[in-house]
Order: C-alpha cells, then structure tokens, then sequence
C-alpha cells in the first residue's frame, strides 16, 4: 500500500484497529434534519469521542473549523432527495480537485444494489476508486437501501459489502443486522463500519447492537442520528467510545451514558 493511502487510513482506523466516525451528511438528502438545523452545534461537544467527521463539502466549509479538526471523509454522492422518486439515482458530486483542495481524509459514496440504479452507483464507485487511487485517498462505499429498510438481512448485505470490496473500498460502511452478521463480516475482505440505521427506541438498544457488531467483527461505527438525536448525545458517545476504544461491555457502557448524563 502507497505510504499516502496507509497514511490516511491511519488517521481513520485508530492503532487498536477501530474507529467511531460522526456523520452530518444526512442534510444532502434530507434537509435541515432534527438535532442538525445547526451542524456546528450539533457537533462541538461530541468531536472529542469521534475519530473522524463524515460530511458534505458545504458543511464542512461553513459549520466544521478548519484549524485542528478532526479527519473528515467527505461525501462525494447525492443529487436526490427525500421527495423525489427515488433516492438511488445518485450521481458523482465532487471532483477529485475539490476532494484533494479540501484536504479530505477520504470520501465516501453510496451504493444502492438491488435497486433500479444498480449499475449508476456502482459505476459512480469504479469512477470513483480509479480517481482517488492515483492520489492515495481511501473510498468508503455506503451500502444505502433508501426507504426500503426491510432489506437489511445478512445475505442482501454481505452481497452489498463484498461487490464495493470488489470494486476497491477501501472500508464498507454497513447495517448491522442481528442474524448471522459475522458471515456478513468474514465475507468482505476490506473493514465493515456500522451504520445506524432508523433511530433506536433506547440508547441501551444502541449500545447493544454496537457491542454485539464489534464482537462480530465490525471494526466500528458510522452513527449520526443514534447519538445527536438523543436527548443525552454527549453521553451517549462517550458511551460508545468505551465499547469501541476500550472494549467495554454493554453494563459498563450504560454505566458510564448514566455517569456522564448525571454530570451535565
């Protein structure tokens, strides 16, 4: 691997082997999301638990510090929304210039399989890994289902992981799901991120199915909504910090969301 690339990874991947990255991209599809109105806000207490920020280039340059920020992996797909026809008819969003004036970590960009958009978003991503690849920057590829949520089962997605393995992500991100999630793990030959998915009813339940990805597997997380939608998201990524950086388990982790939600 080019020093570049095993450089950038380094900053992403932490020296156990695991990460917590923040998203605030869902705007680029949602618009002014619940508890994102104002990602600045939103994010200040919480970037000293996160490894890295997932997010677009308008935000990154009008809500994120550019001075001793975090590592930012920055979302180069979009071009629909939630009231259009169909959310996987994404396109290419940001070129390399902009990927590389911007001094991104890496990029991510989703792909939808199984949808009328296949082949365009896998397509999106070969462009993509060609690009980024002549200038060492890692690619993480989003296993996005749009508003078909019923589709995260273990086969759909160890199929959706191994194909943008394939194509050269570097990193999936991707559901977790509570069958047979290790077979989805084992069969990716690159690290699998969780996402969070809809919003859990409890940070316990959060806490619960993050323990159990990294216990399968996953090397860590990609959650938004599930810690800064919560009524306590400082404690709650304080939380998932100790499962994911210090191997917590899911008592402790409660223990320290109540510590620190008492303390504020």
């Amino acid at each position: 691997m080019d020093w570049g690339m095993k450089n950038r990874l380094s900053k992403l991947i932490q020296k156990d082997g695991h990460c917590f990255f923040l998203p605030i991209d869902h705007g680029y599809f949602q618009g002014p999301t619940r508890s994102l109105e104002e990602p600045a806000k939103t994010i200040k207490p919480l970037l000293p638990y996160c490894d890295a920020l997932f997010v677009t280039r308008g935000v990154l340059r009008s809500c994120v510090e550019a001075v001793d920020s975090k590592p930012i992996i920055l979302r180069v797909s979009g071009g629909t929304s939630m009231v259009g026809a169909d959310l996987a008819n994404e396109v290419i969003t940001t070129s390399i210039e902009e990927i590389i004036r911007l001094n991104a970590t890496a990029v991510g960009i989703s792909v939808f399989i199984g949808s009328d958009y296949e082949k365009q978003t896998l397509q999106n991503l070969a462009e993509l890994v060609n690009k980024c690849e002549g200038y060492g920057i890692p690619v993480m590829a989003v296993t996005a289902v749009g508003k078909e949520m019923e589709k995260r089962e273990a086969r759909y997605l160890a199929l959706c992981c191994r194909i943008a393995a394939e194509l050269g992500a570097k990193a999936v991100k991707t559901y977790w799901c509570e069958k047979d999630f290790d077979k989805v793990v084992k069969g990716c030959p690159v690290p699998v991120v969780m996402a969070g998915g809809p919003k859990c009813e409890t940070e316990l339940e959060v806490l619960e199915f993050v323990h159990d990805g990294m216990q399968k597997g996953a090397i860590g997380i990609n959650l938004g909504r599930n810690v800064w939608q919560s009524p306590h998201p400082v404690a709650v990524a304080g939380a998932l910090q100790a499962i994911i950086h210090e191997r917590a388990t899911v008592k402790k982790a409660h223990e320290i969301f109540n510590d620190i939600k008492n303390k504020k």
